[in-house]
């Protein structure tokens, strides 16, 4: 194991606003924190996705895990030109998603749902009553495969489209020497590792991961992981290097 205590650590990740998990970290392991996105994402035009040829309209319900996505969704649809029905139905990842819909929808509880949070759990709020609806999976180019994996399983009908791409962010200025630690939270940050330092070599620094693709993604990249999230011990990242530091004292 490596003692993080009194090192830095490297998040994947805009700088939090407040209320941090990670800065209880800081007081009570003596570690710093550094925050630095590592890729972006933008909007997909009109013209790229009618490249996909996807028919909003030959489904029923649309499946959503970010505001971001939202947001592109119904610009490309206004932009289009397609009229949403009033009876589509949307699933979200957790309430404040399905609460974001309100700035394009009446918001009513009869064909708006959300999970706890987990992007699985999407397969959950949809469950029986509404398992013989057509879903579109509204993604980025990062398409979650373990979601998708999921509606397969239960036997749904779905597709997926993009309307959101991820940038690659240039980062090449970071000297990744001067961290123990690296915290990433998808597998665009493994991508962006890679594109920005290819030579990069790990030589022993911690890597922690959120989420099975993010883990896959750096285990294929050749990377080793001493700490993943979440677990039933650790369900985010912030206590997932809370537990490991605790094994150190």
């Amino acid at each position: 194991m490596i003692d993080l205590r009194g090192k830095k650590i490297l998040v994947a990740q805009p700088a939090p606003k407040s209320n941090s998990p990670y800065t209880e970290l800081e007081a009570k392991y003596n570690l710093s924190f550094d925050f630095c996105p590592f890729f972006t994402v933008k909007p997909v035009s009109a013209r790229s996705f009618r490249g996909q040829h996807v028919n909003i309209l030959d489904y029923t319900a649309i499946v959503f895990t970010s505001r971001s996505v939202i947001d592109s969704f119904f610009h490309i649809c206004e932009e289009m030109r397609v009229t949403v029905p009033e009876d589509m139905k949307y699933f979200c990842q957790n309430q404040q998603i399905a609460l974001y819909l309100q700035k394009y929808i009446v918001y009513r509880k009869r064909k708006i749902f959300f999970g706890d949070g987990k992007p699985l759990s999407i397969v959950d709020a949809i469950g029986n009553k509404h398992k013989n609806e057509k879903f579109l999976i509204a993604s980025t180019d990062c398409l979650r495969a373990d979601l998708a994996k999921a509606f397969e399983k239960a036997g749904f009908a779905y597709g997926s489209a993009v309307f959101m791409n991820t940038v690659v962010s240039d980062i090449k200025h970071l000297d990744l020497s001067a961290y123990s630690a690296l915290v990433f939270y998808s597998p665009c940050d493994v991508r962006s590792l890679l594109e920005n330092f290819p030579d990069f070599k790990q030589n022993g620094m911690l890597l922690a991961t959120f989420g099975v693709n993010t883990a896959k993604a750096a285990e294929a990249a050749g990377l080793s992981l001493e700490i993943t999230a979440p677990t039933p011990e650790a369900p985010s990242i912030a206590q997932a290097l809370s537990l490991y530091c605790s094994k150190l004292q």
